[in-house]
């Protein structure tokens, strides 16, 4: 009788394994495969590999689009400064213009940093390092020569801010190599000298200030402008000299340097037809008018040039022409013609 109701129940368990109970739900247990882990750590890295692969090709094509819309050479030898006051100065209301539509409209690039697009750029950021260059030389003479009573009273206030500006350093950032406290931009710098010159030129309209046209000052100024012409030449002439260990056509550096001088050139073009207007008596009483003007079409010539490619090529070839050698010859042109003016204002 045991043994039966004991073989009843053990029949019974045995139906009953792998049914539900009434009201329960089914337990069910999963079991993760043991390469889980490593395949979703599979799977993250390479989205992330395709993320930063976008990010790439973002950076690859649009930089360099970006870079090209930045770029901008104004070398329009029309130019006309709007603020130029009656009874100032035509030369500083020049230099003035020229360095605000700078940096307004074209913006600073010579300084931009490895994380901006136009940090890729070579002939803008050159031009206007040649351009401030020219200015700052300017500058010292307006301070030093021009803005004095005969050259012996006190320099003037603004022009002393002027002059030291412009003769900043176009390629400081606001955070500087070696130094580790940020530092004035060369855009603050330059936009302080543009309001310093016009306060200038406002006093000197109001007679407040000075702006001596005599011949020895308009000498002095031609003189420093034909010096700093004659350093441009000798660093053309010297990479023209060195074409062969680039093969002409290879010289990555001569861009760099036409742009440069090319700046240069059309910031003393600006200038020198300004200086005209402020010492037209002086120009007319010594019969220098025409030389005077020969001067200026000769270095015009080498202030708008822009060739699509720069070519360091051999000098007088037709396929392939030197445009360094052709930038030269028209700044030679104009220098000489400088030291003619000067002798004659020497007499």
């Amino acid at each position: 009788m045991q043994i039966g109701q004991v073989a009843r129940r053990f029949w019974s368990k045995l139906k009953s394994i792998g049914r539900t109970p009434v009201g329960d739900e089914p337990v069910v247990e999963t079991v993760k495969p043991a390469n889980a882990t490593k395949v979703r750590k599979t799977r993250n890295w390479k989205s992330w590999r395709k993320i930063a692969a976008g990010v790439v090709a973002v950076i690859i094509l649009f930089w360099p689009i970006m870079a090209m819309l930045t770029s901008r050479i104004d070398d329009d030898p029309n130019f006309t400064p709007q603020f130029d006051p009656k009874g100032g100065s035509h030369a500083v209301a020049m230099v003035a213009g020229l360095m605000d539509d700078e940096l307004k409209k074209a913006g600073w690039v010579a300084n931009a940093p490895f994380f901006v697009p136009a940090h890729m750029l070579n002939n803008m950021p050159n031009y206007q390092i040649g351009m401030v260059t020219a200015f700052g030389r300017f500058a010292f003479e307006l301070e030093d020569q021009i803005g004095r009573e005969r050259g012996s009273s006190a320099s003037d206030p603004d022009l002393s801010i002027a002059r030291a500006r412009l003769q900043y350093s176009p390629t400081t950032w606001i955070l500087k190599p070696g130094t580790l406290w940020p530092t004035a931009s060369a855009e603050s710098q330059y936009k302080e000298a543009v309001q310093a010159l016009r306060r200038y030129n406002s006093r000197l309209a109001a007679g407040d200030a000075t702006f001596d046209t005599r011949p020895d000052n308009l000498l002095a100024a031609l003189d420093r402008i034909a010096y700093d012409l004659g350093s441009a030449s000798a660093e053309l002439e010297a990479q023209i000299t060195g074409r062969h260990k680039t093969l002409g056509l290879l010289d990555f550096k001569a861009d760099k340097i036409f742009y440069r001088t090319k700046g240069r050139s059309y910031g003393y073009y600006m200038i020198l037809k300004a200086l005209r207007a402020d010492f037209e008596p002086v120009i007319d009483s010594r019969e220098t008018t025409e030389l005077y003007d020969k001067m200026l079409d000769e270095l015009r010539i080498a202030a708008v040039m822009q060739p699509l490619v720069v070519n360091n090529g051999t000098p007088g070839g037709q396929f392939f022409p030197n445009h360094l050698a052709n930038q030269g010859f028209y700044i030679l042109r104009a220098r000489a013609k400088l030291r003619e003016l000067t002798d004659i204002l020497k007499k």
